[in-house]
């Protein structure tokens, strides 16, 4: 991106800005953003230190935050909770466990989106901070309704409901590290 198109242009498009019809477009995305992450809980795995299962969902809802921007990718985790909680079977663990992790996609998928927006998953850098930040939200909201639920006091929560899954998450934070300033190039050559 040059340098005079980028402070003309106040807010950064994303991959999903290159499909034409907006209000179709959104209702597509949205929707098949519900299912990328129903389908990622579906690839997981239990560990012998947390009842709750390692899975998928946190790259697939951080990497799309960031192609579909805050609204879409919040209003597709929202309404992957809503439907879940509705009894659609779609969660990797119905024991409650997981309900504040996926309340917490809601809010990560906000924030990294906005920071999508902004440009600032333009570089690796400001990729790998941002899904950073989006894993600390889940981290956040997730442990302590895991910890909750099951009785635990502050250290068996961040031992059953944080550190089991650092390993993962930080090989997902790689992962989408290196794609997303390779797509941001891309969508800004498109879209200028």
């Amino acid at each position: 991106m040059s340098s005079s198109s980028s402070t003309a242009r106040a807010v950064s498009p994303v991959l999903a800005d290159l499909i034409p019809w907006a209000w179709v477009r959104d209702l597509l995305l949205v929707g098949t953003f519900t299912v990328a992450i129903a389908a990622s809980s579906q690839i997981g795995f239990l560990t012998p230190w947390s009842p709750a299962p390692v899975t998928a969902q946190t790259f697939v809802v951080l990497l799309g935050a960031a192609t579909l921007g805050a609204t879409r990718s919040a209003s597709g985790a929202g309404l992957y909770f809503a439907l879940g909680a509705l009894g659609m079977p779609w969660f990797a663990a119905t024991s409650g466990i997981t309900l504040g992790y996926i309340a917490g996609f809601v809010l990560a998928a906000l924030l990294v989106g906005r920071l999508a927006r902004a440009g600032r998953t333009a570089s690796y850098r400001g990729a790998f901070g941002a899904m950073v930040l989006g894993n600390v939200v889940i981290y956040a909201i997730g442990a302590p309704v895991l910890g909750l639920i099951l009785g635990f006091g502050p250290r068996a929560t961040v031992m059953a409901a944080i550190v089991p899954f650092l390993i993962g998450d930080a090989l997902k934070v790689a992962a989408a590290s290196a794609l997303l300033p390779t797509v941001q190039r891309f969508v800004d050559r498109v879209a200028d």
